[in-house]
């Protein structure tokens, strides 16, 4: 079984790498408000239909994230105990369990409200004038709880990194002010050069 850790390993980065999702949703919503505030019903439907799809995907990557976190535990000589014991693994799978009950949130009570607007909207129909107004409220709170998933996701990333070599305490705290001032960021500006 000790021969199938680096394997978990991998998995387990794989899948934490493709839980980048909030990241790539606050681009795509910043890319949308490009667009214009006025409510565009291809736009909009396209963007709607990457978010709520990409909450399926998202789901899949964390659960791998779950499983293959306490197989590398099982695995790599620590025992299940060390997630009580050890402060770095209880914290990630208290961030972990964080995403997933806000992603499950997002998914299963925001996401049905927009829904709901959006079906009363045909292509080719006429649209209400209250649409981008009956939108804005719930669409807020999500691109503010998709910055708070892409701060958790960072800051559980810094974390990971010291599952067995920790941080001095400083760049610790400085690492997670620079992920809050790298979140804030992607949700106010559309970040055409990567970190820049």
């Amino acid at each position: 079984m000790e021969s199938l850790y680096p394997l978990f390993g991998f998995l387990h980065v794989m899948a934490f790498v493709f839980m980048s999702v909030p990241l790539f949703n606050l681009i795509v919503v910043n890319e949308r408000a490009e667009l214009g505030a006025g409510f565009n019903y291809d736009a909009d439907r396209y963007l709607e239909n990457i978010i709520r799809r990409g909450a399926t995907r998202c789901f899949v990557f964390q659960w791998t994230v779950f499983g293959t976190g306490i197989l590398l535990i099982l695995t790599g000589g620590l025992g299940i105990g060390a997630l009580w014991m050890n402060w770095v693994l209880l914290t990630k799978t208290v961030l972990l369990l964080t995403l997933m009950g806000l992603l499950s949130y997002v998914h299963y009570a925001l996401q049905p409200r927009i829904e709901a607007i959006f079906a009363g909207v045909k292509p080719d129909g006429p649209i209400p004038d209250d649409m981008t107004a009956r939108l804005k409220p719930h669409r807020v709170v999500r691109k503010r709880l998709a910055t708070v998933c892409l701060f958790l996701v960072i800051v559980t990333i810094v974390l990971g990194l010291q599952v067995h070599v920790r941080f001095s305490p400083g760049l610790t705290v400085g690492l997670i002010v620079l992920a809050g001032l790298f979140s804030w960021r992607v949700n106010r500006t559309l970040i055409r050069f990567g970190w820049v």
